[in-house]
């Protein structure tokens, strides 16, 4: 498997943005968005996926934080389909069941070229402090449209938003690093259309 790391930047009028990764890294992470919450959930996303993560965002937060977290979901998605490359010798699937105190989540991956997000969570998700929970599924469907995965989230159960969040971002890391990584039998593309 071939250096996987990738750049990628996006301007708009309401963000700016710029990552770097490595998806073979060790987890490394520098993350700057300006909004603390999200900045600690992609720094744990780092952790857990080993992804080596570099996230820069000037973003229009004194309007609100839907704009960040919307286009950095976007930005990463882009940037870790393009380190993928052709997807070559990957895994393709994933999953993961992450607790996090009372709180059990399942993420499940395919890295399929079609984008799909299927978010199941508790009625009346609580809002973690400072961070509403509408803003975990804005992230996750950017993340889900632009690297181009099915991605399946299923919060079992669980009572604080801060939990649930740290749950949903630990797993999606976790399913993620299981599906990108080389499976050492497979001999090309994971698909019998030999392309994805």
């Amino acid at each position: 498997m071939s250096n996987r790391t990738a750049s990628q930047a996006r301007n708009t009028a309401e963000t700016k943005i710029k990552i770097s990764l490595d998806l073979d890294g060790s987890g490394k992470s520098s993350i700057a968005t300006r909004i603390p919450f999200f900045d600690h959930m992609l720094t744990l996303f780092s952790r857990h996926s080993l992804i080596d993560l570099n996230v820069e965002v000037d973003g229009d937060v004194e309007v609100d934080f839907h704009h960040t977290v919307e286009d950095t979901g976007i930005v990463l998605g882009e940037c870790i389909n393009s380190a993928m490359g052709d997807k070559d010798g990957i895994r393709r699937y994933g999953h993961a069941y992450v607790p996090m105190d009372e709180t059990l989540c399942r993420s499940v991956i395919d890295l399929s070229n079609r984008p799909q997000l299927e978010l199941r969570t508790p009625e009346q998700t609580a809002d973690a402090q400072n961070f509403p929970f509408t803003l975990v599924e804005e992230f996750c469907r950017a993340l889900a449209s632009n690297l181009r995965c099915n991605l399946h989230i299923e919060v079992l159960y669980g009572r604080d938003g801060h939990h649930i969040a740290e749950s949903i971002f630990k797993s999606m890391a976790v399913a993620l690093r299981i599906a990108s990584e080389n499976d050492p039998r497979r001999k090309g593309i994971p698909s019998t259309k030999e392309v994805l």
